[in-house]
């Protein structure tokens, strides 16, 4: 079904808005702060695709995966007020954590809804964090109404997972990072492809990869079920996925894009690809195997991409963010052991 947005004119300007000044902006905030994730490589998958692999590890950022970027960067530009009201978010899990631990460092009360069959990991460090932790069933609640509900209640600044500019920004300091690490290596990539959730990532990273480097086709990758990104940029519209089916790859089971996200993507992609459950399990034992990483389903599904052929990278230099590793010990476990049952 269509989702219409709810004002095309404010998300074209938005789109307008929102530019690679953004992203430098919250890189002053964040460095020193985040981490400065590697970028590898691997003779023997480059060999295996015939192309040059970058895989950008954003599983190994603080709270292990990439959303401590924008949550540190949203924070960081609340006004002492907000902050101490206290601040709301949901979340499966990634964003969860990166609010958790960022409105720890600024001594911030957090409340976070997330979904009840989330992964225990994510579950527990996001209350580790200092975090309080309300449950929702994904599929019979509205996790978006929920929080309007308590953030109007208690007075509390929702800090949204992709939806918001700030958020954005400080997302894109994950391409920043990249063009860097990819002229230090002499590196002119071709392709570039990230997962895909509400588009948060997406569109930062897209952005500040095209501004360096303008003839760089970018991608998103979702899973199959939830590829409401790849459909809408066919589109040219927003579209909702139908129905909840059953996917590995919660870290990015999102209903639809969101709507300032889309709009800058529609600018920055070239289009989007789509995996299988069982193509993000191999991506997830091939990247231990080959780069020694832990990537969760969700964080392996741009190079799930690559490995199974879904895109052309063959004598091409293909940037691919890894984006998160929060992943239960029985879900790696799984995907090593159909690795070692398919070889």
């Amino acid at each position: 079904m269509t989702l219409a947005t709810t004002d095309p004119d404010m998300d074209a300007a938005a789109a307008d808005a929102f530019s690679i000044a953004d992203i430098d902006a919250a890189a002053q905030r964040v460095t020193g702060i985040v981490r400065r994730t590697p970028l590898l490589e691997s003779i023997r998958l480059n060999d295996r695709r015939g192309a040059r692999l970058l895989i950008k590890a954003e599983c190994l950022q603080h709270t292990g995966s990439f959303k401590f970027r924008g949550a540190y960067n949203r924070l960081s530009a609340m006004t002492p007020a907000e902050r101490a009201r206290g601040i709301l978010t949901y979340s499966s899990g990634n964003h969860a954590q990166g609010v958790a631990l960022a409105a720890r460092m600024f001594g911030v009360p957090a409340t976070i809804i997330m979904p009840a069959d989330a992964p225990a990991m994510k579950r527990r460090n996001t209350a580790e964090y200092g975090a309080t932790v309300v449950t929702y069933d994904r599929h019979g609640e509205n996790r978006e109404a929920i929080g309007a509900r308590l953030a109007e209640a208690d007075g509390l600044t929702l800090v949204k997972p992709y939806d918001d500019l700030m958020i954005m920004a400080g997302q894109g300091t994950v391409g920043l990072e990249t063009v860097a690490q990819c002229r230090e290596l002499d590196a002119v990539p071709d392709l570039a492809l990230a997962p895909a959730g509400g588009g948060g990532l997406m569109a930062g990273f897209s952005t500040a990869m095209k501004a360096t480097f303008p003839a760089v086709q970018v991608m998103s990758a979702e899973p199959e079920g939830y590829d409401d990104t790849a459909r809408s940029l066919a589109a040219g519209r927003r579209l909702s996925n139908t129905g909840t089916p059953p996917s590995i790859c919660d870290a990015i089971m999102t209903p639809s894009p969101g709507e300032l996200t889309f709009a800058g993507n529609r600018k920055t992609l070239s289009g989007g690809v789509v995996v299988s459950d069982a193509e993000a399990r191999q991506a997830m034992a091939t990247a231990f195997e080959e780069l020694k990483l832990v990537i969760e389903p969700g964080g392996a599904v741009a190079l799930a991409a690559v490995l199974s052929g879904h895109v052309d990278v063959a004598g091409r230099t293909v940037v691919v963010v890894a984006s998160g590793g929060n992943v239960d010990a029985a879900v790696f476990a799984d995907a090593l052991a159909l690795k070692g049952r398919a070889t």
